[in-house]
């Protein structure tokens, strides 16, 4: 049994990140879920540590694109933690395939 959430979605592996000029080879570890308040579908994550990352970013937000197996979606790295891994997210269409029948969500 996964510790995956019901109520969340996710990708979890390889993924391309466009920043500026720059296309990097990243993991990362992503995770979703629709917000009824707002009406938009918020995903986020963390990047793995990324020397070439940390030179480009410097620390920074940057807007990013995300390009995974799955998907590819716009958003913003910022607020490294402690161990050197960016933060990501973005609002509307994730970079990773999200259940939409009951089917596919009960597998």
């Amino acid at each position: 049994m996964s510790e995956h959430h019901h109520e969340e979605d996710g990708y979890t592996g390889p993924a391309k990140l466009l920043v500026e000029e720059a296309e990097l080879d990243i993991e990362v570890e992503l995770r979703g879920h629709f917000q009824p308040i707002d009406g938009y579908y918020h995903w986020y994550g963390r990047v793995k540590v990324n020397e070439r990352l940390s030179a480009l970013a410097g620390g920074k937000k940057k807007k990013v694109e995300i390009r995974t197996p799955e998907g590819t979606a716009q958003g913003e790295i910022s607020d490294p933690d402690p161990w050197g891994r960016y933060r990501i997210m973005g609002t509307s269409t994730p970079p990773f395939t999200v259940p939409t029948t009951l089917e596919a969500i009960n597998g």
